[in-house]
């Protein structure tokens, strides 16, 4: 099935507003209630995609207004996981995370009354007319041998793979659950990938280590490619592949060539690709994760979202140029290399710089594409 290019899209988060930051602030000390909050994040999402329509995107997000975190608050909503603090926190490169987490505390499946879906209804009501909402969650991914998230899987499965499959099951029902509400996007954000090619090249030199680092690889692109079965074919299913964002920071470095075989297996519509500087390696392994399906798009992350400094057009033009001699132009797009604020601190730069970034890759589009 033929699928809309855009090729100018956003990853999903925005910086969120101090008005917001502060209403958090009142309702975690109890000073304001949960509507209360509701009604202060509602009028700040209703501003946002005013802004995102106004810079022209064709899909607009909910700027991850009603989460403090791009993935641990999806995963605690689900049934069979919960919250808990962890010794250590994420070590980015120059900068340090809360120590928050989430393990496995029963069996996997779909929470119906999961927040988020009342976060993409709100969405919906205030994205305008021939626009699409996008949904953004995290991939099952994160939850595989991850962090210590699958850890306790014992306690509650008799196998391995039965773990996988519920897990894929939870995922294939909450995404269905988004489709029925009116989602006709979602997007699986996805560091996995990310923390495979760190490893993948610390432990090149260890047969033993590759070989099971190649196992979760696999186990990964089994419980996505499960979860994306049988959804309905007019859904966009979208992922973002990245290399961790915080405090514009990062955690992982290094090119694709070593999953790009495995990206290529993914039933994915659109994949988000970060390509804003050299830790991103080449585009040599674009044709593979493409694998020549005509309906994807790869998304070519070439503008950072880490700092304020606006690119040079025709050096991202050039760029696109280059990608575009191994997989065709019309497969590709652009964004920024990653949301702008991933967790609610958000990176270092200003709601401004949010809209000229986007403006940016707006005009760039416009000549590549028009």
């Amino acid at each position: 099935m033929s699928k809309v290019h855009y090729h100018f899209d956003h990853v999903g988060s925005y910086l969120r507003p101090q008005a917001l930051k502060e209403a958090r602030e009142k309702f975690a000390n109890g000073e304001i209630s949960q509507e209360e909050l509701l009604k202060v994040q509602d009028e700040l999402v209703k501003e946002l995609v005013h802004h995102e329509v106004e810079n022209g995107l064709q899909v607009v997000s909910d700027g991850e207004f009603g989460r403090s975190w791009w993935h641990l608050d999806f995963l605690w909503n689900l049934t069979g996981f919960e919250a808990y603090q962890q010794e250590d926190s994420y070590k980015f490169h120059g900068a340090k995370t809360l120590t928050t987490n989430v393990r496995i505390n029963g069996k996997i499946a779909e929470n119906p009354n999961h927040p988020f879906y009342r976060d993409f209804e709100y969405l919906k009501s205030v994205t305008p007319e021939g626009i699409t909402p996008k949904v953004t969650i995290p991939s099952p991914s994160l939850i595989i041998n991850r962090d210590h998230r699958s850890d306790l899987y014992a306690d509650y499965y008799d196998s391995w793979t039965d773990f996988l499959d519920d897990l894929a099951k939870a995922y294939h029902d909450t995404i269905q659950h988004f489709y029925d509400l009116g989602a006709r996007y979602v997007q699986l954000d996805d560091t996995t990938w990310g923390y495979l090619i760190q490893q993948f090249e610390n432990e090149k030199n260890n047969p033993e280590k590759t070989a099971e680092l190649a196992k979760i690889a696999e186990d990964d692109v089994y419980t996505i490619n499960k979860a994306l079965e049988g959804l309905p074919e007019d859904l966009t299913l979208a992922t973002h592949i990245c290399r961790g964002n915080f405090k514009s920071t990062y955690l992982f470095e290094g090119g694709y060539d070593s999953v790009a075989k495995y990206l290529g297996q993914l039933n994915y519509d659109i994949f988000f690709l970060e390509y804003d500087d050299a830790r991103s390696g080449s585009f040599a392994p674009l044709p593979m994760i493409w694998n020549n399906r005509d309906h994807v798009e790869l998304v070519l992350g070439v503008i950072t979202s880490k700092n304020p400094a606006l690119e040079d057009v025709d050096a991202v033009i050039a760029r696109i140029h280059e990608a575009a001699e191994l997989v065709p132009l019309k497969n590709l797009g652009i964004s920024t290399q990653c949301g702008f604020a991933s967790t609610e601190e958000g990176n270092i730069l200003t709601e401004q710089d949010e809209w000229n970034k986007l403006q940016l890759i707006k005009t760039i589009t416009d000549k590549v594409w028009s």
